[in-house]
């Protein structure tokens, strides 16, 4: 089976449709699937479910798909200093359902292990909680939260073989990885392709077995969210 794509927009052929799920990568700015997001946007598919951390930022990744409509509900634990994120949520103009950071990545892992649910103290006795079953557990009480899958997962890796094995550089190996796992199809974009076999075996961060697409990056800005600078001291 050929998973390599000679572009983007190749990639994500087929693929895409109104009304779907999806799961993109990244944490902040650091890991996001620069390529494929403006590929989404350039299709015009509409009503989208998005799980991701967050929604990019002013200009950046899934920013993009907020500005232009396609985005009807967010499942994310981060909106950050995302204005329009946060205008169509307060307009009513985007539905959120906001989840713990950790509990989102363990939902987003309990997809790809085809574990529906589980138990944690994250959210007791607060507005997290609301509408879930509860259970004590040794004088403990815990809620339950269920697993998060989607029909796509795009995802930003760093090295990729022909095989899909892959290789995440530093902190772009946030989401991406337990992504890989829970989509339906899952299209990674890479910043270097490389022959099957080419990644050590015990480098491998996640099996080809997950992957159906690789396209080789066009977009690599790795924009940094907040810079905080200071002046050297002088004697």
């Amino acid at each position: 089976m050929n998973k390599l794509f000679p572009s983007p927009a190749a990639a994500l052929d087929g693929l895409l449709f109104d009304g779907m799920s999806i799961m993109s990568g990244g944490f902040g700015l650091s890991g996001n699937p620069e390529s494929l997001i403006p590929e989404i946007r350039a299709s015009g598919v509409r009503h989208l479910t998005v799980i991701s951390n967050n929604a990019g930022a002013e200009g950046f990744g899934l920013w993009t798909l907020l500005q232009t409509r396609q985005i009807r509900r967010m499942i994310s634990s981060y909106i950050g200093d995302n204005k329009l994120f946060e205008q169509q949520y307060l307009a009513g103009e985007l539905e959120l359902e906001l989840s713990p950071q950790g509990t989102l990545a363990e939902r987003i892992r309990a997809g790809g292990a085809g574990i529906p649910a589980f138990y944690t103290r994250t959210g007791v006795g607060t507005v997290v909680a609301e509408g879930k079953p509860c259970e004590v557990f040794e004088g403990e009480e815990y809620i339950r939260e269920t697993w998060l899958k989607a029909d796509l997962a795009i995802v930003k890796a760093w090295k990729a073989d022909t095989a899909g094995n892959l290789l995440f550089r530093k902190t772009a190996r946030n989401f991406n990885p337990d992504m890989a796992t829970a989509g339906r199809i899952t299209v990674v974009e890479a910043e270097e392709i490389l022959p099957e076999g080419g990644i050590d075996p015990d480098q491998v961060h996640t099996p080809g077995i997950y992957v159906d697409r690789i396209v080789r990056c066009t977009v690599n800005e790795k924009r940094i969210e907040q810079r905080t600078v200071r002046q050297p001291e002088t004697c």
